[in-house]
């Protein structure tokens, strides 16, 4: 930018009157910065009620569903050894459930061999999977469905080596390598639990490398050889009775013994845990309290942007806006409407929710407990549905299907806030219109003295001349 010198020629201060009309000229910009304030609050408060009005028909939406007034809750008086959970549609009941045996995979053990890593004998090693029947001696096997695994063992793999040879054939069990004083021995179990997960291993030896024997388990064809020979934990199911009746599972859970239901057992008893299934009315009460704070907190932002403050001398964000109080009122009317049609509950202060002064709802918690042992009757005050817009529907329907208007793509929400948008974008186009003003206001101005500048400064150089002249002809 060159040098200027702008006042010279007249001696005016030039700058001082030029920036002074300029601010003159930008003054409506300050009251349309304060405009384009306030206006970028109303879209975060508007913002902020479209959140609370969703969370709002979230909420409505909740009392409208089967699955929010036919919910169950279990409870068992011995939940230390029986454990119950609602897993499905569930009925009310009570029944006794007692414990006689938990299930257990079966798991066997080889006799010690006293030198490590030393070579076991060749041969082959058959797994089967089946069932024993071992309560009646002598044992008998059952095969399973699951076809027999064969494993071969080499003249010089240790114990070791055959255990992983065991586990790499994927035949439905694990072997454990234990070192312990008297040596190496290998210990075998069911991958699982239950009675149709034991297993038989019969043993083909190598005639030129014998021992693989001391591996086998076939107390049925081989009683007292290789690892029958020692302590012997059999497979079985869990057992237990209901209301005297026997149930059995291959694990420790019953999941489909009593629909809706999953028990899940951790001891044997000596006497029936008494289980009892009733509606779940905490959870009810929980889906209705978060309904009353929903609107609640509607209500608290609408009426603190709607009123003004006698004290401050301030008025909310949205006094005297017509949508944000019509809003207001709708909302107040949906909630204190009475129910149409003959049920037992036709208004919220029926069951406990009364609406105090401006509009807030006030939960009275014993009025709402008794209500809740009557939940067919809450379920439909709040969830009949008859027909769209029909005057019979419960409240939580006709205020699911009003804030789904609101929210919708061209409900009010997304109305107000297109509207303040572009009530943004021609507040911006304002003030550029003011300093496109100033501007060319200035530039006048600037011409305008740069002119007198130049002209002052010919007047000045013609009187400098005349009065040379004067002097000469008084000489």
């Amino acid at each position: 930018m060159g040098i200027t010198s702008a006042g010279i020629g007249s001696g005016l201060n030039v700058e001082t009157i030029v920036s002074q009309m300029v601010a003159l000229e930008k003054r409506p910009i300050a009251k349309l910065e304060a405009a384009a304030t306030s206006i970028q609050t109303k879209i975060s408060t508007y913002s902020q009620l479209k959140s609370l009005m969703s969370t709002f028909s979230d909420a409505a939406s909740k009392l409208t569903r089967d699955s929010g007034w036919n919910g169950m809750s279990a409870a068992s008086s011995n939940s230390s050894a029986v454990a119950v959970s609602v897993t499905g549609i569930a009925s009310a009941t009570s029944f006794g459930i007692s414990v006689q045996q938990l299930a257990r995979a079966q798991s066997v053990a080889s006799t010690a061999i006293t030198t490590a890593n030393a070579p076991v004998g060749a041969g082959t090693m058959t797994i089967q999977l089946g069932t024993w029947l071992h309560t009646t001696p002598p044992p008998s096997f059952t095969p399973g469905s699951a076809s027999a695994v064969n494993v071969t063992v080499g003249a010089t793999d240790s114990l070791t080596q055959i255990a992983a040879s065991i586990n790499d054939a994927n035949a439905g069990v694990t072997a454990t390598v234990l070192r312990d004083a008297s040596g190496e021995r290998m210990l075998v179990r069911s991958k699982t639990t239950g009675e149709a997960t034991g297993f038989r291993i019969q043993v083909a030896e190598d005639g030129g490398s014998p021992g693989l024997s001391k591996l086998a388990f076939d107390p049925e064809n081989s009683a007292g050889v290789g690892m029958a020979a020692n302590t012997i934990q059999y497979a079985q199911n869990t057992k237990a009775k209901i209301n005297g009746i026997d149930i059995s599972s291959t694990n420790t859970t019953f999941a489909d013994a009593v629909p809706g239901l999953s028990i899940a057992v951790s001891q044997v008893t000596t006497s029936d845990a008494e289980v009892s299934v009733t509606s779940d009315t905490a959870s009810m009460k929980k889906n209705i309290t978060a309904f009353v704070d929903a609107y609640n907190a509607i209500n608290d932002l609408l009426s603190t942007s709607t009123k003004y403050d006698d004290e401050t001398k301030t008025a909310g964000i949205f006094q005297g806006d017509s949508s944000a109080v019509a809003l207001q009122n709708a909302l107040r009317q949906q909630v204190a409407a009475t129910m149409s049609g003959d049920g037992v509950y036709k208004r919220l202060s029926d069951i406990g929710i009364d609406m105090q002064r401006g509009g807030k709802l006030a939960v009275t918690g014993s009025k709402l407990d008794a209500a809740l042992k009557n939940p067919d009757a809450l379920k439909a005050m709040f969830a009949t549905s008859v027909a769209t817009g029909s005057d019979a529907n419960g409240l939580g329907v006709k205020l699911k299907a009003y804030t789904a208007g609101l929210l919708s793509f061209d409900g009010m929400m997304n109305s107000k806030s297109d509207a303040l948008n572009a009530a943004v974008k021609r507040n911006a186009a304002e003030r550029d219109k003011v300093n496109d003003r100033a501007a060319v206001v200035e530039k006048r101005l600037r011409a305008q003295y740069t002119a007198l500048d130049t002209k002052m400064g010919s007047l000045s150089a013609l009187n400098s001349y005349i009065s040379q002249q004067v002097t000469q002809w008084n000489k």
